[in-house]
C-alpha cells in the first residue's frame, strides 16, 4: 500500500466523530481497499501484502489489530453502523475514489464468502441482508458490481 493511500485512509479516519467511530471507519475503509486490491489478474504475494497492511494497522491502531481482525470485523453485525452511515459513504467516496461505492456489496459479499469457507456456516444476519438488499436495489446480481470492483486499488488514485 502506498503512502498516498495510507494518508487518505488516515484523513477519512479523522472524520469520525468519536474514537470508536473513527476506528470502525478506518477498519472498514482499509478492509475495502484491501479487498478491492485482490481484484487483479496479477499474482498476489499475500505474505508481503498482509505484512504491509499489518504494519500500517499496527502503527495506526496499535497492538492486537491485523488485516485478519479487520476482515473479521467486516463480516459481522458490528460493521452495519459504518456501511449504513451516509457520512462514512461520502467520506469513503471522496477519499477512496479508486473503490467505487457500487462495489461495496460485492466486496463485502466476497469477504463473507471467505468467512463461509473458513467456518462452513452460511452467511446470515444484518450484513447478509444488507448485501442482498443493495444488490436488489442496484440490480447487480454480481455482474455490474463485479466489473466495477475490478477497478480496485491497483487502480491509480485511491
Amino acid at each position: 500500500m502506498d503512502s498516498i493511500t495510507q494518508e487518505k485512509l488516515l484523513i477519512l479516519m479523522r472524520e469520525g466523530r468519536s474514537r470508536a467511530e473513527s476506528t470502525d471507519w478506518f477498519r472498514v475503509a482499509l478492509g475495502l481497499v484491501y479487498l478491492a486490491g485482490l481484484m487483479t489478474k496479477e499474482a498476489i504475494d499475500f505474505k508481503t501484502v498482509d505484512r504491509e497492511y499489518n504494519r500500517f494497522i499496527y502503527h495506526t491502531l496499535g497492538k492486537g489489530h491485523t488485516i485478519t481482525s479487520v476482515l473479521q470485523f467486516m463480516s459481522g453485525a458490528k460493521v452495519m453502523p459504518t456501511v449504513e452511515s451516509a457520512r462514512f459513504l461520502d467520506a469513503f467516496r471522496r477519499h477512496c475514489p479508486g473503490v467505487p461505492l457500487v462495489s461495496l456489496p460485492f466486496l463485502l459479499e466476497l469477504n463473507l464468502g471467505v468467512a463461509k469457507n473458513i467456518s462452513g456456516l452460511e452467511p446470515e444476519g444484518p450484513l447478509a441482508d444488507w448485501i442482498a438488499r443493495k444488490k436488489k436495489e442496484h440490480g447487480t446480481q454480481q455482474d455490474g458490481a463485479g466489473e466495477q470492483a475490478h477497478a480496485g486499488p491497483h487502480a491509480e488514485g485511491i
